[in-house]
């Protein structure tokens, strides 16, 4: 998913790939994610789940340190969840009646546009 990111410049050039900050859930809590998005030097915001700080405090000092968490940053999340919460009130999104994911990401665009509009 992150490698779909195309992040448009304002003026001339090629547009951004690699955004400056990610704001996760706790689904996206994971060794993986994390490690990707360090290799790439991308800073991220995502909490913890309950079961990795049991885990990492089970450990003790070998547990290391938790990862940094900015709880205002996070809170700006709310934005795009209820972007979503708008967008699956259309039944037609919500279901994926859309056989292709251009199919659907065109009805998702359009949706967007009416609820913007």
């Amino acid at each position: 998913m992150m490698d779909a990111i195309r992040v448009p410049r304002p003026g001339p050039g090629r547009p951004r790939v690699r955004p400056g900050h990610v704001i996760g859930d706790k689904d996206c809590s994971s060794k993986a994610i994390r490690a990707w998005l360090r290799q790439r030097s991308i800073s991220h915001t995502i909490p913890e789940r309950s079961d990795q700080i049991r885990n990492r405090l089970r450990r003790g000092h070998r547990g290391g340190s938790p990862p940094a968490f900015d709880k205002r940053l996070s809170k700006r999340r709310n934005v795009v969840e209820r972007c979503f919460n708008r967008l699956k009130q259309w039944r037609g999104i919500a279901t994926r009646y859309e056989k292709t994911a251009e199919s659907h990401q065109e009805a998702a665009t359009l949706t967007s546009l009416l609820i913007w509009a």
